[in-house]
């Protein structure tokens, strides 16, 4: 009988967001993943700095998933830095050079080039910094107690 191990049941653009939230802790960054910040939109990773800084990190498993994504400027209103999480047998000539770009994997990853900077205002960061401390609230109570049925 094979045994299924929690990884089998993650598809690959999860994986590297598991890589990337790992990453995030040494830039003292929390994350949470699939983010809603407005309707129509969900990022996959959304990291919380020290001093209040958003990064959104979009993860990528391969040329098609990027290809097909046609939202992700959408994503630039909502953050102060975005990255392209990617393995490293993407092409990473595809991704706009006017992004940050970071390579990852399950157990890890590595910024190899910075976002530019766009700072919220601050009425838009306070927005967020909610969203992401209700988000994060859920998906612990979610966690703690997993026959509580609400999406979110």
């Amino acid at each position: 009988m094979t045994e299924i191990r929690p990884d089998d049941m993650l598809k690959p653009g999860q994986l590297l967001a598991r890589g990337v939230c790992r990453h995030m802790l040494s830039y003292d960054f929390v994350t949470v993943e699939e983010l809603v910040p407005t309707s129509g939109l969900r990022v996959d990773v959304m990291a919380l700095g020290p001093r209040g800084e958003i990064w959104v990190v979009e993860c990528k498993s391969g040329r098609a998933d990027f290809q097909s994504d046609s939202k992700w400027q959408g994503y630039l209103e909502w953050c102060d830095r975005f990255f392209w999480a990617v393995d490293a047998d993407f092409p990473t000539e595809l991704l706009p050079d006017d992004t940050g770009l970071i390579l990852a994997d399950p157990f890890g990853a590595e910024i190899i080039r910075m976002g530019p900077e766009a700072k919220l205002a601050p009425a838009r960061r306070k927005v967020m910094i909610q969203k992401f401390a209700r988000h994060a609230a859920l998906r612990q109570h979610a966690a703690r107690d997993p026959s509580w049925s609400r999406a979110f």
